[in-house]
C-alpha cells in the first residue's frame, strides 16, 4: 500500500518566504485553463502515449531488457526522456484527476524501466549494452544524465500524487549511479543539464543529503569548458563561465533556463543567498533584453540559441515551446525564493501566450517553434513525424517532440503555480477559477473560491468559504494594469501595480473584488530592436494580439495609424490600419515604391489563437504611421 504524501507539486523548497500549495490544495474548477486541462487528460496523453509506442520509443525498454531480436534502436538519443516526462504528465493529471487507466499504463511502463535498469542501477536504452556505445562515452550529446533527470522527476510526481512506489525506487537506483560515478573526486558534467534540478527534487522528497551535493557539484562544474568544444562555442552548453560569474542567460536557450532551475534550487536548498542573486539578476537582464514580447526565448534558429541583447527578429523568432516551460519553471522558481510578484508577471505572460499559443484545440497538435510573423500561409502538414520544426501549422508530431510531454506536464500541474502561502495568509499570483483550501502556519484552516473569466475578463472575486478570524489575502496587480481597482466590503479603491495585501477578520462568505483595467493597448519596442523599429504591437490585459490573414490582406504592406487608440471588439480589438499598394520594379530601393491604401478597420486576434483556422500569415509587431 502506497503512503499518502504530504505535497502535491513539482517544487516543493525547504524555506523562502513563499510556501506552493499542492494540487490537491488548489483545483482549476473552469474557464481559460480548465478547458485546457481536460483536453490534456483526455487527449494529449493518449496522443502523446500512441506516438512513442508506435515509433517504437516505448519498445526499446523492453529490447535492452531482453537483449533479444532486433537491437535497432528507435528515436533520437534522448527519446527515453520524452517517455519520462509523460509518465510524469500521467502522474500529475491522476492526482488532478485520478484514473484507473492511467494508473495502470503508469504501472506498466514502471515494470518496463526496471527490467530495462542494470543491476547497479544504471539506465539508458541508449547506451552500454555490448551491442552499444559504452556508457558516459559522449557526455556532450549523449543526453545520459539528461533523460536519469527526467526520470528522476517523473518519479517525484508519482510519489508526490500516489505515494512511494516501484517508480521511486527505480529512480533512487538510477539517481544513486549517478552520485557514484560522477561523486567529489569525479568530474564531468552532462551537455543538456536537467539532473540537477531533478536531483534537487529527490533530495527533497527523500531527504538524502547526497542527492543535493551532487546537483551543488554539477553546478559548480559547469562552465569550465569540461566538454567538448563545439561550432557554436562552449556557451552552447553553458560550459563557458562558471554560474555564479556569468551576467546574462546565454546559448541554447533550454539548456540554459534547465540549469538555472538547477542552480536555484541548489542555492535554496543550501541557503547559498550569492547563487541565487546571481541566476536572478541573468533571468532579469535575459527577460529585459533577450525575450520576446510573447514571453519566447531564442531568437536564433541553428543552435537554438539566445541572440545578443535586443537581437529579436520577429519573422525569425524561434521560442521554443520548452523554453517557454522552462521559463515557467524558473519564474516560479524565483517567485517562491524571494517573493517578488513581478516574476509572476513572467509566468502570465508566457503562460496565455506562449503556452497557450502552442497547443492546438484538439491537444493532439502543437507547435515546436513560436514565431511572431508568418510571412506565407503554412503547408498542412500530412505524413509521419514532422522532421523541420517552423511553419504556420501545428503537427501531430515531430521527429524531435520534446515540446508536446513539457506542455502535458506543465498542464497537468498547473494549479500549484496558481496560489501561494506566507506568514500570514495566502496569495494569489494567476488568475483562473479554482478552489482552495490549506492550513496557514499556524494550523488553522482556511478556504477561498476564486471566479474570473481571465484572461478575457478582468474581474476577479475572492470569496472566503473556510477560516474566520484575521489573515491575509494578497492578490497580484500586474504591471500593465495601471487602474487597477479593489473592491472591499462595499468600498472601492485604486491600486498600483504590485502585491495587494487585504488584512483583516474575515468572516466566511465575504468577499473581495479585483477589476483589472482591460483595455487594448499599444505597446512600443526599444529602439535598439532593429528588427522592430517603426513597429508597433497590441495587447489586451496580459494577452498580445496580432493581424491574422487567410488571404484577405497582404501584412507585408500593412501599416497602422497610431493616433486612434484601439478600440475593444470581445476579447481582441480593431485598429485603424491601411495596406499600401507596391509598385513592382525590377530594382526594389530607391523612391518610395508603395502608394497609400485607403482606411481600414483591422481586427486584431489574440495570439494565441492564431493558425486555428487554417494556413495564414501573421504579424504581431505591425508598421506604423
Amino acid at each position: 500500500m502506497r503512503n499518502t504524501p504530504s505535497i502535491r507539486g513539482p517544487v516543493v523548497p525547504s524555506r523562502g518566504p513563499l510556501r506552493p500549495l499542492g494540487t490537491d490544495e488548489v483545483r482549476v474548477t473552469g474557464g481559460f485553463w480548465a478547458s485546457r486541462q481536460r483536453v490534456n487528460g483526455e487527449q494529449t496523453l493518449a496522443h502523446a502515449l500512441e506516438w512513442m509506442d508506435s515509433l517504437g520509443w516505448t519498445a526499446n525498454f523492453a529490447t535492452v531488457a531482453t537483449g533479444s531480436g532486433s537491437r535497432e534502436r528507435k528515436g533520437r538519443e534522448f527519446s527515453d526522456s520524452e517517455v519520462y516526462k509523460i509518465v510524469e504528465a500521467m502522474s500529475w493529471e491522476h492526482g488532478r484527476s485520478p484514473d484507473s487507466e492511467l494508473d495502470a499504463r503508469v504501472d506498466a511502463l514502471t515494470a518496463a524501466f526496471a527490467a530495462a535498469q542494470a543491476e547497479d542501477g544504471y539506465l539508458s536504452t541508449s547506451f552500454g549494452r555490448d551491442w552499444q556505445r559504452p556508457r558516459h562515452s559522449d557526455l556532450a550529446w549523449g543526453h545520459e544524465l539528461y533523460c536519469t533527470g527526467h526520470l528522476v522527476q517523473a518519479a517525484v510526481a508519482r510519489t508526490r500524487t500516489a505515494g512511494a512506489g516501484p517508480l521511486l525506487e527505480v529512480a533512487r537506483r538510477a539517481a544513486d549511479h549517478v552520485c557514484e560515478r560522477f561523486q567529489p573526486d569525479g568530474t564531468g558534467v552532462c551537455g543538456h543539464p536537467e539532473i540537477e534540478t531533478a536531483l534537487v527534487e529527490l533530495a527533497r522528497l527523500t531527504g538524502e543529503q547526497r542527492y543535493l551535493d551532487q546537483a551543488a557539484l554539477f553546478v559548480e562544474r559547469r562552465g569550465h569548458r569540461g566538454l567538448p568544444a563545439h561550432e557554436f562555442g562552449w556557451s552552447y552548453f553553458n560550459d563557458d563561465v562558471p554560474v555564479r560569474k556569468a551576467t546574462v542567460l546565454r546559448g541554447h536557450a533550454v539548456r540554459s533556463l534547465y540549469l538555472a532551475c538547477g542552480a536555484v534550487d541548489v542555492a535554496v536548498e543550501t541557503g547559498d543567498d550569492d547563487l541565487l542573486a546571481a541566476v536572478a539578476e541573468q533571468f532579469d537582464r535575459a527577460w529585459a533584453r533577450r525575450t520576446y514580447l510573447t514571453g519566447g526565448m531564442g531568437s536564433r534558429h541553428q543552435d537554438e540559441a539566445f541572440g545578443d541583447d535586443f537581437v529579436l527578429p520577429a519573422d525569425r523568432a524561434y521560442a521554443e515551446t520548452c523554453a517557454g516551460v522552462a521559463t515557467v519553471m524558473l519564474a516560479q522558481r524565483l517567485l517562491l525564493a524571494t517573493g517578488e510578484s513581478r516574476y509572476a508577471d513572467v509566468t502570465d505572460r508566457v503562460l496565455h501566450n506562449l503556452i497557450a499559443g502552442a497547443i492546438g484545440d484538439d491537444g493532439r497538435s502543437f507547435f515546436y517553434a513560436n514565431t511572431l510573423h508568418q510571412r506565407t500561409p503554412a503547408r498542412p502538414w500530412h505524413g509521419g513525424e514532422r522532421l523541420d520544426v517552423v511553419g504556420g501549422l501545428r503537427a501531430p508530431w515531430y521527429e524531435v517532440s520534446c515540446c508536446l510531454p513539457n506542455i502535458a506536464r506543465l498542464l497537468a500541474s498547473l494549479s500549484s503555480y496558481l496560489v501561494t502561502a506566507d506568514d500570514t495568509g495566502l496569495r494569489l499570483h494567476q488568475y483562473a477559477s479554482c478552489d482552495v483550501e490549506t492550513a496557514l502556519a499556524d494550523g488553522r484552516r482556511v478556504g477561498v473560491e476564486v471566479r474570473t473569466s481571465y484572461p478575457e475578463g478582468g474581474d476577479v472575486a475572492v470569496r472566503v468559504r473556510r477560516g474566520g478570524g484575521r489573515w491575509s489575502i494578497t492578490l497580484r496587480v500586474p504591471g500593465w494594469a495601471a487602474g487597477a481597482v479593489l473592491v472591499v466590503g462595499g468600498e472601492r479603491r485604486p491600486v498600483a501595480p504590485g502585491d495587494v495585501v487585504v488584512d483583516r477578520d474575515w468572516a466566511v462568505g465575504e468577499e473581495i473584488r479585483l477589476e483589472l483595467p482591460m483595455r487594448p493597448r499599444f505597446t512600443w519596442p526599444d529602439p535598439r530592436i532593429d528588427a522592430v523599429r517603426g513597429c508597433v504591437a497590441v495587447e489586451r490585459g496580459p494577452v498580445v494580439l496580432c493581424a491574422e490573414s487567410l488571404g484577405e490582406h497582404d501584412l507585408d504592406v500593412l501599416r497602422v495609424h497610431t493616433g486612434h487608440e484601439p478600440e475593444q471588439t470581445g476579447d481582441a480589438a480593431v485598429v485603424r490600419a491601411r495596406f499600401d499598394v507596391p509598385a513592382d520594379a525590377s530594382w526594389p530601393y530607391g523612391e518610395p515604391p508603395a502608394r497609400p491604401g485607403a482606411a481600414v478597420a483591422l481586427r486584431l486576434t489574440p495570439y494565441h489563437r492564431w493558425a486555428r483556422r487554417g494556413p495564414s500569415t501573421m504579424r504581431v509587431w505591425l508598421p506604423a504611421d
